[in-house]
């Protein structure tokens, strides 16, 4: 079983199974459909934090969160999975870094650096952004990273400018 850290963020409502869900409900889903596959067991997961948008254009806010799963998963299964959850929550890909109803991230997949075409873990960005690293930290206080670093220390040195723990 291996031990994974997904990422998750949602600053667009959509409507799912006929219903409205903003982007905390939309986190919600997300996570509930991750535990309810039978290869997954999801044993944390953080507050929610609102964060400013990064990307082009005016944006609303984010929520954020981080959840951590235990995975019988190998790890291009798990992002198969995520893109699956993604899309069935009203996902459209068109610009990089755009507003979206659901992102999720593989941040760290237990001590594995893999740099592939499809997948890069950990997460190449994870350790210049807050919004990653606070709620990381609050679920993993004691996490490194697989080249030693550690989160707290990542998170002293990046800038928490607008983020908010909801």
């Amino acid at each position: 079983m291996a031990l994974a850290y997904i990422g998750l963020g949602s600053n667009l409502s959509d409507t799912v199974a006929g219903q409205e869900l903003d982007s905390r409900a939309q986190l919600n889903l997300a996570i509930d459909s991750l535990s309810a596959h039978p290869h997954i067991l999801v044993s944390k997961r953080s507050s929610f934090y609102q964060t400013p948008a990064i990307g082009p254009g005016e944006q609303p806010n984010y929520i954020n969160a981080v959840a951590q799963l235990d995975s019988q998963l190998a790890p291009l299964d798990l992002l198969d999975l995520l893109q699956s959850i993604e899309n069935q929550q009203g996902r459209v890909r068109t610009v990089r870094w755009g507003a979206r109803t659901l992102d999720l991230d593989i941040l760290l997949y237990d001590q594995l650096i893999e740099n592939s075409e499809r997948l890069t873990v950990p997460h190449p960005r994870m350790h210049e952004r807050g919004f990653v690293l606070a709620p990381l930290s609050e679920i993993a206080p004691d996490l490194c990273l697989p080249n030693g670093e550690n989160i707290q220390q990542l998170l002293a040195n990046c800038s928490m400018q607008g983020i908010v723990k909801l």
